[in-house]
């Protein structure tokens, strides 16, 4: 594979670290960037010596990128990146990829449809803790998986009501949808589909038309369940991930930064009762799981092969979210089914 020549819709925050990754590897080259906001463009692309713009229709479509990285608000995640597949490029579309399923089940369906690669920004699932904790689940290290219980949120801060997060129409909801999904892709990555979801929601301290807490119950079809508590209103910002198992346990706690050094503790029970046996891994260091997971949007693309966390892995994570919202609206337990997790079937593509 060549060069991929990459094109960023949205210079906030997040599009300035996806532009820093893609400056940093040799296999990729920033040559554009766009944002509603022209000065920031200006200034984003000044970093890495590339042309900017406030026409996104116009980068998506131009002969001179291949990728398109879409880190606009929810409202323009799936339109970018629909109009970006519908140029055949391939797109690393922001989680969580749209407002709704319904907005991305068109977006999974033309990257299936004409071979390019999308994939889901679930960043979380490239963060080191997680990645080991994964890895030692699966090669059974503490047993058969008994439960995960992750707890998530921060608190927000003065004027977060009038942000753009706090809008319905532009953010399709609150934060099950901005931190919470995270979440909710990671218990899929570690448990597979659930059959059952019922959740709690409300809007505790933020007057706004989202919810700034989410309770979420899921169970699977062989009886493991996750549990979900994602809230606005952490005050001191929080991260941990339980994983339990038959033989011991797994917790990877804080993501760097205000969320406190990363760091996965391992458990081992005591066969006959008892204090386990505990170890610790320490993940000291900036924050990598944007260079991991760049990385592996580049090796999908030069192996012609699905990334890890793909717009199927978007697309299935919101049907969690609707069934959640829909949970908590009836105030029932709502029953899932395989078929209403995925838009088609999953399979490995060719790139044109």
């Amino acid at each position: 594979m060549s060069v991929l020549r990459v094109g960023i819709v949205g210079a906030g925050k997040i599009g300035a670290k996806r532009a820093r990754e893609v400056a940093r590897a040799t296999e990729s080259r920033l040559v554009a960037v766009v944002d509603s906001d022209a000065a920031r463009a200006r200034a984003l692309a000044g970093e890495f010596g590339c042309r900017s713009g406030s026409n996104w229709e116009a980068l998506v479509s131009g002969r001179d990128v291949d990728a398109v990285i879409v880190a606009t608000t929810h409202r323009w995640l799936a339109r970018v990146s629909l109009g970006a597949l519908a140029s055949h490029k391939h797109v690393l579309c922001e989680k969580p990829l749209a407002r709704n399923a319904a907005e991305a089940q068109p977006v999974v369906a033309a990257s299936l449809r004409n071979g390019t690669q999308l994939m889901t920004g679930f960043n979380h699932r490239f963060h080191p803790a997680l990645l080991m904790a994964h890895q030692m689940l699966h090669g059974d290290e503490i047993g058969r998986p008994l439960w995960i219980r992750c707890r998530y949120g921060h608190g927000g801060r003065p004027g977060y009501e009038r942000e753009w997060r706090a809008s319905l129409e532009e953010s399709g909801g609150g934060e099950l949808l901005d931190q919470g999904v995270h979440a909710l892709d990671l218990f899929r990555w570690f448990l597979g589909d659930f059959d059952e979801i019922s959740a709690t929601l409300s809007s505790s301290f933020w007057p706004m038309p989202v919810e700034d807490n989410a309770f979420c119950t899921l169970r699977t079809a062989g009886g493991e369940v996750a549990q979900l508590h994602a809230s606005w209103t952490q005050w001191k910002n929080l991260f941990s991930f339980e994983v339990c198992g038959e033989r011991g346990y797994l917790l990877a706690e804080g993501l760097g930064g205000s969320y406190g050094p990363e760091r996965l503790l391992i458990g081992l029970r005591a066969e006959h009762s008892g204090a386990p046996q505990q170890g610790v891994m320490d993940f000291e260091g900036e924050d990598s799981s944007w260079e991991r997971e760049w990385r592996e949007f580049l090796s999908a693309i030069r192996e012609e092969r699905t990334p890890v966390g793909d717009g199927q892995d978007g697309l299935a994570a919101l049907r969690l979210v609707e069934a959640a919202y829909a949970s908590a609206r009836e105030r029932r337990a709502i029953s899932l089914s395989a078929k209403e997790q995925y838009a088609e079937p999953r399979v490995h593509r060719a790139v044109s």
